[in-house]
């Protein structure tokens, strides 16, 4: 990129608000402004993936959620990201994977601005009728 395309680069985020110029110990930094952290999450949150170990633990991982309707849209976004996750569906806001997966859940929960009481992370050693689970995720019976 020459100079100045890097200059309006930098002067369109500005207007934007997304970074500010910050001068400390006759140094100048580039800073996210919480929008332009929002924003760099989107990328992020678009490449999230869970690390699938090489033995199964014998645990399944569930999430619980209950996102009001005039949150709608991020429920049906954080529903979306779970599926695209590989998460299958147990019920209708109950979601299972058998792999630890907590971080990554809660990196979601934090992106779309929802707290523990819309979204639960569960962890069970035991769950009833387990076997369809087990043929979907490979895991033998």
């Amino acid at each position: 990129m020459r100079e100045p395309q890097v200059r309006d680069a930098f002067r369109y985020l500005k207007k934007r608000r997304l970074i500010f110029f910050e001068k400390y110990n006759k140094q100048i930094y580039l800073r996210l402004t919480p929008e332009g952290e929002k924003e760099a999450g989107k990328f992020q949150i678009n490449k999230l993936q869970i690390s699938v170990p090489s033995k199964w633990d014998r645990r399944w991982r569930l999430i619980i959620f209950d996102i009001p309707e005039k949150k709608r849209i991020k429920r049906e976004t954080f529903r979306g990201k779970l599926k695209e996750m590989g998460f299958r569906r147990l019920q209708k806001s109950i979601w299972v994977y058998p792999y630890p997966c907590e971080k990554e859940v809660r990196l979601l929960r934090e992106f779309f601005n929802l707290t523990h009481h819309n979204i639960r992370i569960l962890e069970v050693e035991k769950l009833e009728e387990d076997t369809f689970l087990r043929r979907t995720f490979r895991l033998g019976i």
